[in-house]
């Protein structure tokens, strides 16, 4: 949530340098809502200050509440000794006085917050703005002149922009908009070095499209920089014989002016180079090769962190797949010993992924969810095959025995696991077997102290083991599988989850049930039942005024749940 405010507040700034008044002002105050939620009363603080400024700006009328609500937004941020509220509501504080034509003030409030941003930090980049506002009291400028035109403010929108990127993707394309805007030129190509090919690329070559360029790295104008480490500033093109012209011929553009800048490391590394074209007034100059300079030492940090970040991922990736592999392993290791279930927990998963997309769950939930359902049985590793394939009823001891494959489940995986993430997953793992009402087993948790992914795994075993067939029983008749999920409500099952499981769609019901033995559903069918979930299909089942239609849906159901599907045509 304060994550969420953070993000609102620094979309807000972004959207008053084009005046969009009514915007940031709805912004600012969500964010407000979210920091006072999370009691974060410093980043409150700064986003009423943020509000207060905004509708100064909206409607210079607003004069004397804006004042009121600054004073009340620097007494909180003076309480909470927060510098970054503090730095907001100097900066704010003097755009208002500087709005009023009151410059002395105004520049007062702005050395304050330059003063801050030097030495306190500067969350939210504003110092872009507080130095453009400096500099134009000082010169005598308009408050009403631009800031968002300023190189400064240029800047500032790259180093603020680049800290948030982490695909190296989008963050050329970050970089290169922002240093064309900044040096006020007409295109612009940020280009790596990649050492072990030795050439020179980049996905973003503005004008040209986003196909990926590549290069030997000792060619051209930007294979001479990134050799040399010198930075070209020319004037003229076509009378510099570096320059090779091979390309504008091949896209009909004219290049008349280069100024191209080595990217450096903060081990004086040449990483890339800058290569901006055809300045839009005149030739570039000192300035603007100042400025490429400054923007390539913030640049040079995140493409860096950029590539290091898309190492990281490559090597999560490798290790989520063999982290993965082990897991299948371990449940097919079940499957090996307990042939009577085999192919239970791959359902139980199925039936678990198809209840939290319903439930609407985030990716990361899901994902836990789905190691936790595939481990759930685990410890049954750890029960006598005399138990554990027993065809027939189980005597009492043997029932408390099997029941002891929960706990071996949670001493099995609280021995592997390496992360926050990993505990979750044993936890959920090993409450399956507890039930709403706190009759069940091993920990007896009641209610919500149950997890919540336990619970909705609670629901998906019960389902399985009920609608599974074996070879000393048949499968039970569906209304008295939906009967026992809808009797165990708020019992043995979270009713919500039993109420959200019975809207699943059919279709996808019929999709699990088929992977039991490999048949297909017909594609017509599939769509049939697709407009139906498992209520329905009860209530077509149960109800003895069901229409003819509602009968045949219930028995189309029926011919794939009881799995003598023959001839069947694939989807």
């Amino acid at each position: 949530m304060a994550q969420c405010g953070t993000n609102d507040l620094k979309k807000g700034l972004s959207l008053l340098e084009d005046k969009e008044y009514t915007k940031a002002l709805k912004l600012f105050m969500k964010a407000k809502a979210a920091f006072e939620k999370n009691n974060e009363k410093g980043k409150s603080s700064a986003a009423l200050s943020l509000l207060a400024m905004t509708k100064y700006l909206d409607d210079k009328n607003n004069y004397k509440e804006t004042l009121q609500l600054l004073n009340d937004s620097r007494s909180i941020a003076e309480y909470v000794k927060d510098n970054t509220a503090i730095l907001i509501n100097e900066y704010a504080s003097g755009t208002v006085y500087f709005g009023e034509g009151m410059n002395d003030l105004a520049l007062r409030h702005f050395e304050n917050a330059k003063n801050i941003s030097v030495n306190s930090g500067d969350e939210f980049s504003v110092i872009g703005y507080v130095l453009t506002r400096i500099r134009q009291l000082k010169d005598g400028v308009d408050f009403s002149t631009p800031v968002k035109s300023d190189p400064l403010v240029s800047l500032v929108k790259i180093g603020r922009s680049i800290s948030a990127v982490t695909d190296i993707d989008v963050l050329l394309k970050v970089i290169a908009e922002e240093t064309k805007v900044a040096i006020q030129a007409d295109r612009c190509t940020v280009f790596l070095l990649d050492k072990e090919k030795n050439e020179l690329w980049s996905k973003v070559a503005l004008g040209i499209g986003s196909q990926e360029i590549r290069f030997p790295a000792d060619k051209g104008l930007a294979g001479y920089v990134v050799k040399t480490g010198e930075p070209l500033n020319i004037p003229d093109a076509y009378s510099d014989p570096r320059f090779n012209p091979d390309i504008d011929k091949e896209t009909g553009y004219k290049t008349k002016t280069i100024l191209c800048m080595p990217i450096k490391n903060n081990n004086k590394e040449i990483i890339g180079a800058f290569q901006v074209l055809n300045k839009k007034k005149g030739a570039f100059t000192k300035s603007d090769s100042d400025l490429l300079s400054a923007i390539g030492g913030s640049a040079s940090i995140a493409l860096e962190n950029a590539q290091l970040f898309e190492q990281q991922k490559e090597l999560y990736k490798e290790q989520k797949a063999l982290f993965e592999s082990f897991i299948d392993t371990l449940a097919t290791s079940i499957d090996a010993r307990d042939k009577i279930t085999a192919g239970h927990s791959s359902r139980v998963k199925l039936y678990s992924m198809l209840l939290v997309e319903e439930l609407g769950c985030d990716e990361k939930f899901k994902e836990l969810v789905e190691k936790a359902a595939t481990l759930h049985d685990i410890g049954k590793i750890g029960i006598r095959d005399s138990v554990l394939q027993k065809e027939g009823k189980l005597t009492d001891e043997e029932y408390k025995h099997i029941q002891e494959h929960v706990r071996i489940t949670h001493n099995i995986l609280e021995k592997i696991h390496m992360s926050d993430d990993f505990k979750m997953i044993t936890e959920i793992a090993c409450s399956h077997h507890e039930k709403y009402d706190g009759t069940g087993y091993y920990r007896k948790l009641k209610g919500e102290d149950i997890p919540y992914g336990g619970r909705i795994l609670a629901v998906a075993d019960v389902f399985d083991a009920i609608t599974s067939k074996r070879h000393y029983r048949d499968k039970m008749p569906i209304q008295n599988v939906i009967n026992i999920l809808l009797e165990g409500k708020n019992k043995h099952f979270d009713a919500n989850l039993v109420d959200t499981f019975l809207k699943i769609s059919v279709d996808k019901i019929v999709k699990v049930f088929l992977t039991e033995n490999h048949h297909a559903i017909k594609e017509a069918d599939l769509k049939k039942l697709s407009k139906y979930n498992l209520l329905d299909i009860y209530n077509f089942i149960t109800n003895e005024k069901a229409t003819e239609k509602q009968k045949s849906i219930a028995e189309l159901f029926n011919f794939y749940y009881s799995g003598n599907v023959k001839n069947s045509e694939g989807l």
